[in-house]
């Protein structure tokens, strides 16, 4: 998947983005509101996680100007305020969760997960296609009982395919996917990607569709 971390912290967010793309999920790092609405304005994004405390302005005003222009992007809100009050006003204000810091990393990712599927639409973490049994929760295939093994890059690129079943994925847009892992993006990167993906998983699971993409159908 891939996320939006707005953190302005530097430390917090270097353990975050290195947890999260170790989990094999793309992640845009925001230190700022200013960076955060760039961002939002150009990517398609999974799950925001969102401090509140930002260098240029409030967390929860920002929350409140996506939802007033439609974004419904699942928002997490990862703050140190842990009052009652804060609590309800994030909620209050469209956010879809709220964790006070300091947070486990593993129960972050799992929240993120969970309300990254209801975003999709496909709230199930176990699925089956093309002989494949698929834990998006915990980012495992399997075939015929064997475990097969993705890398980071491979497993983001997978899973965004698996979020848009039967729908074609621009290259374009499985580009982003890999550039949130701050990589240099060579031009023919999802072409590679997906071969490789090809080689482990079948020959038939993902089709190209000449002139517009990729798909699962």
């Amino acid at each position: 998947m891939r996320l939006l971390l707005v953190e302005d912290t530097a430390e917090l967010a270097r353990s975050v983005l290195q947890f999260l793309r170790a989990e094999g999920h793309a992640v845009d790092h925001a230190p700022d509101a200013a960076t955060a609405i760039e961002a939002m304005a150009v990517a398609d994004y999974a799950c925001v996680i969102l401090d509140l405390g930002l260098p240029d302005g409030s967390g929860l005003d920002l929350l409140k100007t996506w939802r007033r222009a439609g974004r419904r992007t699942p928002v997490l809100i990862a703050t140190a305020r842990d009052q009652i009050s804060d609590r309800i006003a994030g909620l209050d204000a469209g956010a879809d969760d709220y964790v006070v810091k300091p947070f486990d990393l593993h129960e972050l990712a799992a929240r993120i997960r969970a309300h990254a599927r209801r975003g999709q639409g496909a709230p199930e973490s176990r699925v089956e296609i093309a002989g494949l049994e698929v834990d998006r929760a915990a980012a495992r295939v399997w075939r015929d009982g064997g475990e097969i093994r993705l890398t980071s890059r491979e497993w983001a690129l997978f899973d965004a395919l698996l979020g848009a079943r039967g729908r074609v994925l621009p290259k374009p847009a499985l580009e982003e996917v890999l550039e949130g892992f701050d990589a240099v993006i060579e031009g023919n990167a999802v072409e590679v990607y997906v071969s490789r993906l090809r080689s482990k998983l079948g020959q038939g699971v993902i089709e190209t569709r000449r002139g517009l993409g990729y798909i699962l159908p």
